[in-house]
């Protein structure tokens, strides 16, 4: 480690921000894993925009590429839209 206080204070930085994305990654995948063992379209539709969100605004942080959350987002309606009445 180097012993410039900017370079301390800027693995102290990226440490926090690391921590950060890492907690709002697991949050979302973890929120995606209950949206598809959902069994019901009704309860499915209504968790389905705030799951959205979540990937939306990893995507706007740079934690996954826009393209990642495209993706996923397409797979997940598309999972919502074949569920059963």
């Amino acid at each position: 480690m180097a012993n410039h206080a900017a370079t301390k204070k800027d693995v102290r930085q990226s440490t926090k921000r690391r921590e950060r994305n890492r907690y709002y990654g697991k949050t979302t995948r973890n929120a995606i894993r209950d949206l598809k063992v959902l069994d019901t379209k009704e309860g499915a539709s209504e968790k389905l925009p705030a799951v959205a969100s979540m990937i939306d605004k990893l995507a706007k942080r740079g934690i996954i590429h826009k393209n990642k959350a495209a993706n996923l987002k397409r797979k997940l309606t598309k999972g919502v839209n074949t569920l059963a009445k």
